[in-house]
């Protein structure tokens, strides 16, 4: 018996008797669905046999079941005119399809197959271990995601959050098949997934629907750890000799359902959030010493991150981490103006409404949010949490994630010695 727990005025949740959630989101001005499937596994909860498992998995079950292959999966897609592909996190793992609403039916049953009835063929494995390697060799390749590895490699340090996504060489050239598959019956389970789905749909069918291909599904709860950080101040450096240097600085940020989330949304945009940014303007328009800069934050469970990323050249790397130090100081001290808080809160609204504007955008949304139990918020209630941001706020939350201590990390012609009063 379906057993139906929330509905809510912009989505429907409904738990099967598995355990298995069923989020939706009705729009009926499109003819379409995005439909994910939300599993409860990333690099984090990998042991060091492990490492860059969920990845490598998500590339797996891409080679199908018994009764659906690889190629059977593609073609059904590609008849039907459907994009569908995956992504994995740090603490979760995505697979997705958006097709004609029509075509619901075959995207459930695809998806049903692929997360429950994976093939692990050992010439798939072995191929498909080529084809992450390869893309660990790209990711090596680019400096700029050397960078933010660097820089979340000694945030973390010894922290479960640390260790990167995709593996290393090592890990996955020794990956086994064993491995892989205890890994998947461990993590892989109707009560550590999230079924979300938006478009051109009625809930009650698409809960039948899900209930017919997943509903004998069965496994126990998957559990996380909290684990509190020990955060110190460190430096990172890829040593290579490149025509630009790229910068990573920052500090730890806040978890991810933290209510002070929304000040630090709005200060990150007034330091680094567009063209009329504090450090674009400084750093690019008024010196020229970057052609990129900007601000982020990473939210996981227990911890987070808020950095600034900046590509220079290494002549002027020490002026450029002067001058970001230098931007988060007055931010700290002195807040930002009216002016600034207005345009960051505009800008912010109208991002929002746009990222939400296409059912992709906000099957994404809703799956992710249920999955790691962040407060569903419409576009309304955002809306009113972003204009209730104050001055106040706004100081309090950038010296709560940027009063340090300092991290950086950085891949460029130096020694890590060079940038040690930095991180002080």
């Amino acid at each position: 018996m379906l057993r139906p727990i929330i509905f809510g005025m912009h989505y429907d949740l409904t738990t099967l008797p598995n355990g298995l959630r069923i989020i939706s989101q009705q729009m009926p001005s499109v003819r379409s669905v995005a439909i994910g499937c939300w599993v409860d596994a990333g690099s984090r909860d990998e042991t060091p046999e492990e490492a860059g498992a969920s990845h490598f998995l998500e590339h797996l079950l891409f080679k199908g079941s018994e009764r659906l292959p690889a190629r059977a999966i593609s073609e059904a897609f590609d008849a039907v005119g459907a994009r569908n592909n995956a992504f994995t996190s740090k603490e979760y793992t995505c697979y997705w399809a958006r097709l004609r609403s029509a075509d619901m039916p075959l995207a459930a049953d695809i998806l049903g197959e692929m997360l429950q009835r994976p093939a692990f063929r050992q010439t798939e494995i072995d191929s498909e271990r080529h084809v992450v390697l390869e893309e660990i060799n790209m990711n090596e390749d680019d400096p700029t995601d050397v960078a933010h590895e660097q820089f979340v490699t000694a945030l973390w340090d010894e922290h479960p959050l640390a260790p990167p996504i995709l593996g290393t060489k090592d890990s996955i050239t020794g990956m086994s098949r064993a491995t892989i598959h205890n890994y998947w019956d461990r993590r892989y389970s109707p009560r550590s997934t999230v079924v979300a789905a938006v478009g051109d749909l009625e809930h009650d069918s698409l809960v039948s629907l899900i209930g017919d291909h997943m509903g004998g599904w069965d496994g126990g709860p998957m559990t996380r750890p909290e684990v509190k950080p020990t955060i110190g101040p460190r430096v990172k450096v890829r040593r290579r000799d490149t025509e630009q240097s790229h910068i990573v600085f920052g500090a730890e940020g806040l978890p991810r359902g933290d209510d002070r989330r929304f000040a630090v949304t709005v200060a990150n945009h007034v330091l680094g959030g567009g063209m009329s940014s504090r450090l674009f303007r400084e750093i690019r328009e008024e010196r020229g010493l970057a052609y990129a800069v900007h601000a982020f934050r990473m939210p996981f469970l227990d911890t987070g991150a808020a950095a600034i990323y900046a590509g220079t050249t290494p002549s002027q790397t020490f002026e450029v981490l002067k001058l970001i130090r230098t931007e988060l100081d007055k931010v700290m001290a002195d807040g930002i103006t009216d002016e600034e808080l207005d345009r960051a809160k505009g800008n912010i609204k109208g991002s929002l409404a746009l990222s939400l504007e296409d059912t992709n955008g906000r099957m994404t949304q809703l799956g992710r949010q249920e999955l790691t139990g962040v407060e569903h918020l419409s576009v309304d209630e955002t809306v009113a949490r972003i204009e209730a941001v104050s001055h106040d706020d706004i100081i309090a939350a950038a010296r709560n994630v940027y009063s340090g201590p300092y991290v950086l990390g950085l891949v460029g012609p130096f020694d890590e010695a060079d940038f040690e009063e930095f991180v002080l």
